[in-house]
């Protein structure tokens, strides 16, 4: 489980959307559900990847934030001489909830259907 501990002491103050974008975007795309989030595309490309804040919620244990991700991908071929499939990158983009614990900053990232 990811933690986001500079999220989490942010929580309630004017930086938190600027804190979670900048911890977000650092945690690296093995972290992140980004495969199952696949649109266009067969298979996640690159490493980078872009967070947009949707919204910000708070319940009594943890800190609800959804997230847009920007992302590449790419429609794999089979990797043959002759294989006519193109290696374009396609822009992705899934909606992801972060639940950041309270107490232990772990975050929980779930995949939505938004």
């Amino acid at each position: 489980m990811q933690k986001l501990s500079r999220s989490r002491d942010a929580w309630d103050t004017p930086d938190f959307r600027d804190v979670f974008k900048q911890e977000a975007g650092q945690l690296g795309m093995a972290a992140l559900p980004l495969q199952q989030g696949l649109s266009r595309s067969s298979h996640v490309s690159g490493d980078k990847y872009d967070v947009v804040v949707l919204n910000v919620a708070e319940e009594p244990q943890r800190i609800l934030v959804k997230a847009g991700i920007f992302y590449q991908g790419i429609i794999a071929g089979c990797s043959c001489a002759d294989d006519p499939t193109p290696v374009d990158e396609q822009t992705e983009y899934c909606v992801l909830q972060f639940g950041i614990d309270k107490r232990t900053a772990e975050a929980e990232i779930t995949l939505l259907d938004d």
